[in-house]
């Protein structure tokens, strides 16, 4: 199973306990070659549900195949085995300081969010993703250890 990377990690590079790119603890990121495929993909479940629920909060994908054309001809890695919303989550983050419009890629923003800037809707969606995400490790990684 390939790895979720982006290409933007803070886990090695900064010390982050959850990588502000794919979402992975740090555990997860260091010890992602040695995992089979069944930790894999509960990693990539849990991350998938996390992501799915902030973007479909602030998000609506109308056309799927548009999204997967845009992130290909754009060279934005995803996973075809997750839901769309963990794709439009990497264009997202790689296109965060671009301007650009949703609309080319089948996707739009829901109308409480369409005040925000696309800068601001992805920093947005990445403090909660990262507090959910750090809220998820302390109950139940942190909570073992204990």
């Amino acid at each position: 199973m390939k790895t979720p990377c982006i290409g933007i990690c803070s886990t090695t590079s900064l010390g982050d306990r959850v990588c502000r790119g794919c979402k992975r603890y740090a555990f997860e990121v260091i010890d992602w070659n040695r995992y089979d495929q069944d930790e894999k993909a509960a990693v990539l479940k849990r991350i998938e549900k996390l992501v799915c629920q902030i973007l479909e909060d602030k998000l609506r994908i109308f056309s799927v195949p548009n999204l997967k054309l845009g992130l290909e001809q754009n060279r934005i890695p995803f996973n075809p085995d997750l839901s769309p919303y963990c794709w439009l989550h990497n264009l997202l983050k790689k296109r965060q300081r671009e301007s650009f419009s949703l609309q080319e890629y089948g996707a739009y923003v829901l109308p409480e969010y369409a005040h925000l800037s696309m800068a601001q809707l992805s920093e947005l969606i990445e403090e909660e993703l990262l507090v959910l995400s750090d809220a998820h490790y302390q109950r139940y990684f942190l909570a073992e250890r204990a």
